[in-house]
């Protein structure tokens, strides 16, 4: 298995998650459960598909 923390590409999405996280925290707290939690996720999950097609490789 290959170390996917390497890839530019993978670095490049996880310092996009965590500006995601930091924009997102001042959302409204009525939509952590909504809105927030789903773009949070989305953006998370290009690391996380990284991480397993390296896997595959």
């Amino acid at each position: 298995m290959r170390d996917f923390k390497k890839f530019e590409v993978w670095q490049l999405s996880h310092q996009l998650t965590l500006k995601i996280y930091t924009s997102t925290g001042s959302f409204p707290k009525e939509e952590i459960f909504g809105l927030t939690s789903q773009i949070r996720r989305s953006f998370a999950s290009i690391g996380y598909n990284i991480s397993e097609a390296a896997e595959f490789r």
